[in-house]
């Protein structure tokens, strides 16, 4: 999922944050029983500014499992959130066309941590994540992911063709409700290609190693699926069964509900000084 304009919305003010005093990790060693609210936060900042190292470095597999551990473990409230909030509370879609927001913790070459809003019915179409290793944990709600992998590489012996279709295998189709482990995708592996719909309102932390740039090579692409058995080439012949765990992909343009409203972070900091 990546970082789109910032202005206001119809419902942005209902996301809102936990209205409580929340304490902040310090950079010494802190007395057992102290307030650990925001220690989450600030040791998964630390590790992924020990973890990511650039566009050019996967995190390794011992990486990824402590990043999955730290983040099977935040709540809400290390983030400022709560359930309680109205924002959550509102189990109707919106009147208008539902908007997804998002909000930016920290951001810089390496990864990025993001929090993303949905309304119910809200829907974070089917795109990519290129050369990127996403981390996405659901903090509250509950939410329908489909996600896919290409089956072969792209073809480099020609010019792209953004409508022609590919095979994808279909990773994912399942139901989240928080709290729940922590998704992982690669560049290559583990539904690279995913969407997200909101069946409640939800909100996603995401992790992105390292983040969207277009300047890079990691523009965001947006994608259509149909059915395997709808469509036929004749390259790949698949039984009943196993062509329902495949489907057709079409790159297309950037669909109108892609588009994202930022809001300001306020929960709490994380603190760059004890890297």
């Amino acid at each position: 999922m990546g970082e789109q304009r910032r202005e206001p919305a119809a419902h942005v003010h209902k996301v809102g944050y936990a209205n409580r005093a929340i304490k902040k990790k310090r950079c010494k060693k802190t007395r057992r029983g102290a307030s650990t609210v925001s220690m989450a936060l600030q040791d998964l900042f630390v590790s992924c500014k020990q973890v990511f190292k650039g566009p050019d470095s996967a995190p390794l597999p011992q990486d990824i499992k402590r990043l999955c551990n730290l983040l099977d473990n935040m709540k809400p409230e290390d983030v400022g959130l709560s359930s309680e909030l109205q924002f959550f509370k509102t189990k109707d879609a919106v009147k208008e066309t539902p908007r997804v927001t998002y909000t930016t913790i920290y951001k810089c070459d390496d990864f990025s941590l993001c929090i993303f809003f949905l309304p119910a019915t809200a829907v974070i179409p089917l795109h990519n994540h290129p050369g990127m290793t996403v981390f996405s944990k659901l903090l509250l709600g509950t939410m329908h992911i489909k996600s896919y992998d290409w089956v072969d590489p792209p073809r480099t012996d020609g010019p792209d063709t953004p409508t022609q279709l590919r095979l994808a295998k279909l990773e994912a189709d399942s139901v989240l409700t928080a709290p729940c482990n922590t998704s992982v995708l690669y560049p290559t592996a583990g539904g690279n290609i995913h969407q997200f719909t909101a069946i409640t309102p939800c909100a996603v932390l995401d992790v992105l190693g390292p983040p969207y740039s277009k300047e890079d090579g990691r523009d965001c692409s947006y994608y259509k699926d149909f059915p395997h058995t709808a469509l036929s080439n004749g390259e790949m012949e698949l039984k009943r069964e196993e062509g329902k765990r495949y489907a057709w992909l079409e790159e297309t343009e950037v669909p109108e509900n892609s588009k994202m409203d930022g809001i300001e972070y306020l929960g709490p900091q994380v603190d760059e000084s004890c890297c």
